[in-house]
């Protein structure tokens, strides 16, 4: 953006274009903690249940670290 492009920007909007990127960014992480909390409570129910074993409840949760991981590396470099 230029500069009088992101003056017009701060004038209407009232903050800068960066605080949205920080804005967006912060509900993406939110959101995938909270889909990986609730895939792991029900994995753990599973497990706890006997109906799934302990190395598919570990499957679940190494995924939902990998993916996070993953994600975290392309979104923040």
């Amino acid at each position: 953006m230029t500069a009088d492009q992101i003056a017009a920007f701060q004038a209407n909007g009232g903050f800068a274009p960066s605080a949205v990127s920080v804005v967006v960014l912060g509900f993406v992480f939110a959101v995938l903690l909270l889909w990986g909390v609730w895939a792991m409570r029900t994995a753990y129910v599973g497990w706890a249940e006997n109906r799934i074993n302990q190395r598919q409840f570990l499957g679940v949760c190494i995924r939902f670290v990998a993916m996070y991981l993953v994600l975290t590396f392309f979104i923040l470099s």
